[in-house]
């Protein structure tokens, strides 16, 4: 690992095989983020059981430009952290994740959900079977009673807040699967 690596075993002996496996598994997290800046990591053992051996809690704390990464793996929820080993792969298998998720977000490749398009109904031609739609930036989009989900065409007023999705019909911008949306219900 190029960046500084600080391990520390609190309540317990040193351990070279385990320090071993630790530097390796740190070394790895450099593929997955090559802008660490430190990583400091904590082994100790959790309680001592009377029928149990030593649960290990390990916590890894890594330093990445703008933020501080943290995982700690308790023993409590998991028995098979009775293995140093096993708590040190779950540990370091949490931080590869934050580290990955970091590296997405840095990059730009976070997908973003887009809202639906929505508007208000400003039309309704009952007798024909139609309306139009207008948007927050005044575009029109005519709907059909077809297009209506979960709602009754008869039931729709003027004024009532819909979402739905774009598309070109005959008679210019369409809207199909229109929603009504309901009064709690918040769109951005």
């Amino acid at each position: 690992m190029r960046s500084p690596l600080q391990i520390s075993f609190r309540h317990m002996g040193q351990s070279d095989a385990v320090e071993a496996r630790i530097r390796k598994r740190a070394d790895e997290l450099e593929k997955f983020c090559d802008r660490i800046m430190s990583c400091r990591i904590v082994v100790e053992p959790a309680h001592k059981h009377k029928h149990k051996g030593n649960l290990y809690q390990i916590r890894i704390d890594v330093t990445v430009p703008g933020k501080e990464l943290a995982v700690t793996r308790e023993p409590d929820a998991h028995q098979a952290h009775e293995d140093i080993y096993v708590s040190l792969r779950d540990a370091f298998d949490a931080m590869r994740r934050q580290l990955q998720d970091y590296m997405r977000v840095r990059r730009g490749n976070v997908k973003t959900h887009e809202t639906p398009p929505h508007g208000r109904i400003t039309q309704l031609v009952a007798e024909q079977d139609y309306g139009v739609i207008t948007t927050p930036d005044d575009r029109d989009f005519y709907f059909h009673r077809n297009s209506v989900v979960n709602t009754d065409f008869a039931t729709l007023k003027v004024g009532d807040e819909v979402r739905f999705s774009e598309g070109t019909g005959e008679k210019g911008p369409q809207a199909s699967g229109v929603h009504l949306i309901g009064k709690h219900h918040i769109v951005r």
